[in-house]
């Protein structure tokens, strides 16, 4: 076997690896995580680069212990609280999770629906709006686990657009790195309120869910029946870390994007991604127009379904409903029809009289009060040897998962202050 074939295996082999983990991850980079990176680098120039080293280890350590919960209890984060906790605490997460997600569903898709209408004018964004949410619920419905898994494994590559939109503009690379690892603090209401937004879009709650029920679907559709061991547990961690990369990767060249083109160019204030899309194209040319677009438009496709069915999964578990995306819909109609009513429910917000810029907020607010109850919650679970056996938390899982939860409380504070007192 010679070395191109070798090399060739292995990347086969580390491709049919990622899963769950690269899926969240990058869903995580969804049209409306896209409008706050891209106003943090509108606004702040490069100052908010280092944010993509701090959130990293933070995001990459609750995602892979949610996975573990999955892997080792068979559940998904709602049945293991169920399960586990009393159910005033189940409640709560589902009284803020329910309208958060919808929201940013909402948000997503007009997000959609506009940039459509940017790359064909002649056609109004409503119909953009209308014919993604018909066409994700067909999709969803109709299309087995397996092929929606493969199908948004594929749209992940989409992302890499934003991987290639900044070489298409000059960059001052050692500006770049000084404000990679060099932290740049301003203390006023506006950057504490552009670092809250960056870190409640990068550690949303409803990627908690979705990471640990997907673990469980996979596990399901794996050839044999496995018993969780340390090998798992290892490629889980290996894809979750990946997926985590991926998103990190995505929002730091967001903001290096905008943070150089927009920033230079005097542009200083961006409420939607379409807004961002257009700034580009007199500074940094068509092609970087373009693909921004086209990226905004691949991300709803990819994030839509995780924010839908992270949202039915946590419904149906909560109730003991028939679930799963490998169902036909006559096997499990509640949860399908949670799918349905979370996307109608998001596309009407457009229509009555919610912003998207309004749904951000309102969602960032939810998110925000909900994260750090529930990592309070997953961290107590992973450190239970009664629920989790052998597979509890090592030490640096620890110390990396009550570093988000310090982090993600005093966003939550910051959060309330700045929407209320300030």
């Amino acid at each position: 076997m010679n070395t191109k074939t070798k090399v060739i295996n292995k990347l086969n082999r580390f491709w049919k690896l990622l899963g769950p983990g690269l899926i969240t991850g990058a869903s995580d980079d969804d049209p409306s995580g896209i409008a706050t990176y891209s106003q943090a680098g509108a606004a702040y120039g490069l100052s908010t680069l280092w944010t993509g080293l701090l959130a990293f280890p933070l995001m990459a350590a609750i995602q892979q212990m949610c996975a573990k919960i999955g892997l080792v209890t068979s559940l998904g984060l709602t049945g293991a609280l169920k399960k586990n906790y009393p159910r005033p605490v189940l409640y709560l997460m589902l009284l803020f999770s329910f309208p958060a997600i919808v929201m940013n569903i909402g948000a997503d898709i007009a997000g959609m629906g506009a940039v459509g209408n940017l790359l064909f004018p002649s056609i109004d964004a409503t119909f953009f709006s209308v014919f993604f949410t018909v066409a994700l619920l067909v999709l969803i419905i109709y299309l087995p686990y397996l092929k929606i898994a493969a199908t948004l494994k594929y749209l992940c590559v989409v992302l890499l657009v934003y991987l290639v939109v900044p070489f298409l503009y000059h960059q001052d690379w050692g500006l770049i790195l000084k404000n990679t690892f060099v932290p740049n603090l301003e203390f006023n209401k506006e950057f504490i309120g552009i670092l809250v937004g960056i870190l409640g879009t990068t550690i949303s709650p409803y990627l908690f869910f979705w990471q640990a029920t997907m673990e469980v679907e996979e596990m399901k559709h794996k050839k044999n029946h496995l018993v969780v061991d340390k090998k798992i547990i290892h490629d889980m961690r290996q894809d979750v870390d990946f997926g985590m990369t991926f998103s990190g990767l995505v929002m730091y060249f967001i903001i290096l994007t905008t943070g150089t083109v927009l920033y230079n160019g005097g542009i200083y204030q961006i409420d939607t991604v379409e807004q961002a899309a257009i700034a580009l194209r007199p500074l940094a040319g068509d092609l970087a127009y373009l693909l921004f677009a086209i990226g905004i438009i691949g991300t709803g496709l990819l994030a839509i379904p995780v924010l839908s069915g992270s949202l039915s999964y946590i419904i149906t578990e909560t109730f003991g409903w028939e679930q799963g995306l490998d169902k036909k819909f006559h096997e499990a109609k509640a949860f399908y029809a949670v799918i349905a009513v979370s996307l109608v429910l998001g596309l009407s917000l457009n229509y009555v009289g919610i912003s998207p810029v309004k749904a951000l907020i309102y969602t960032a607010i939810l998110y925000g009060l909900t994260a750090p109850v529930l990592i309070a919650i997953i961290l107590h679970i992973c450190n239970n040897k009664d629920v989790m056996g052998q597979f509890t938390n090592s030490k640096r899982s620890n110390v990396l998962g009550f570093s988000a939860l310090i982090l993600m409380t005093a966003e939550a504070v910051a959060l309330l202050y700045l929407q209320f007192v300030a």
